[in-house]
This record gives structure tokens, C-alpha cells and sequence, in this order.
């Protein structure tokens, strides 16, 4: 399973600045890569992890601006279609366990 988080918050005054940088650094401790901007990406081995990973996300929103969060089955993360540009990841992207390099 993958877990997307799609946010839009302001950056007008200090505060907000502020906000956004606790924000995203909290998404890069909790293991999510940038997709696009505003747009990171987790995989999740359990729905339990995706559980708890919403409770951290919901304790730590920001007070102003929108955050969404959706989550989706690798099948359907890999039917994702790119129109312009193209995938470029040094993650290795598969859910198993064992992977010889």
C-alpha cells in the first residue's frame, strides 16, 4: 500500500513559513519521498502503519491551509500514467522482502 499526502499551505507571513518547514520536514522523518511539489508518497507494509501514520500526520497538522491524505493499493499506484515528463526514483519500488542488488 502507498500513502499520498497532498497539502497546500500558506507561506504569507513568517508563521506561516514556519509552519510549512515543521510540516514538511515531518513528512521526510516519517519516511515520505516527494512526488511532485506538495505531493509525498509513503509505502506502507500493514494498514496498522497506515493508521498510525495518520495519527501523527492528525497531531501534527498545520493550523492554517489544507492537507489531504489518501491511501492506495500498489496495483493501483502502479497504474498511475504519466502525460508529461517522466518516472525517475533511486528508491527501490517493489513490497517485497527479500531484494538482492
Amino acid at each position: 500500500m502507498r500513502i499520498l499526502v497532498f497539502f497546500d499551505l500558506p507561506t504569507e507571513t513568517l508563521e506561516d513559513k514556519r509552519e510549512y518547514r515543521k510540516f514538511h520536514k515531518l513528512l521526510i522523518q516519517n519516511g515520505f519521498l516527494m512526488m511532485q511539489e506538495s505531493v509525498y508518497c509513503r509505502m506502507l507494509l500493514t494498514q496498522g502503519a497506515g493508521r498510525t501514520v495518520l495519527d501523527v500526520l492528525r497531531k501534527n497538522r498545520p493550523p492554517r491551509g489544507i492537507v489531504q491524505v489518501m491511501t492506495v493499493t500498489e496495483k493501483q499506484f502502479q497504474g498511475m500514467e504519466y502525460i508529461t515528463g517522466e518516472h525517475r526514483s533511486e528508491v527501490i519500488e517493489t513490497d517485497e522482502r527479500l531484494i538482492i542488488l
